[in-house]
């Protein structure tokens, strides 16, 4: 009989770390970028297709921000210091850049989607004169090609649909 119930508890024992080991094995699903970098390039095209989005007229500098996305739950955070133009007769100020947004870019050469990029918004937020802008949200469930392409940009977009930052060093 003790055998018996010493055999029960070990066996649930058993069961419950096995089930907390599958549980902490499940890793994040965050993609964050350590910092941001300004268009060097005017024009330059990241993303395919329908989910191409083309770089502002003018090169832009960034002096510090960082972005992060978490895929399994549409939590998305960016900070960006010193939006400037870094060109024309504006440099040194946001121009006429008022409203700023994150974009998220999913399969970038466009595998997946038939050569279309995704592209996944955040809602406007204010770009200061000192080019600094910040949000944290949700943007609600991701489509399933920003789960299963490995090939993901996250760009600080203007109301126009430019780009003038990206995030550079991606960890996971």
């Amino acid at each position: 009989m003790q055998t018996t119930k010493l055999l029960a508890i070990l066996s649930a024992t058993l069961l419950a770390l096995s089930f907390s080991s599958k549980v902490i094995a499940v890793p994040a699903q965050e993609v964050r970028w350590e910092a941001l970098v300004g268009v060097i390039q005017p024009g330059n095209v990241v993303g395919s297709g329908t989910g191409a989005v083309t770089g502002g007229g003018q090169p832009w500098v960034v002096t510090g921000g960082r972005a992060s996305v978490d895929l399994a739950s549409g939590d998305v955070r960016f900070d960006v210091a010193g939006l400037v133009l870094a060109g024309g007769n504006s440099i040194g100020t946001r121009g006429t850049i008022t409203p700023v947004k994150g974009t998220l870019v999913c399969d970038t050469n466009g595998s997946a989607g038939g050569g279309n990029s995704v592209l996944v918004d955040t809602p406007t937020v204010p770009l200061s004169l000192q080019g600094e802008a910040n949000f944290s949200g949700n943007v609600g469930p991701l489509p399933a090609v920003c789960l299963t392409q490995p090939d993901i940009a996250f760009l600080i977009r203007g109301a126009s649909g430019s780009w003038f930052a990206a995030g550079i060093v991606r960890e996971p």
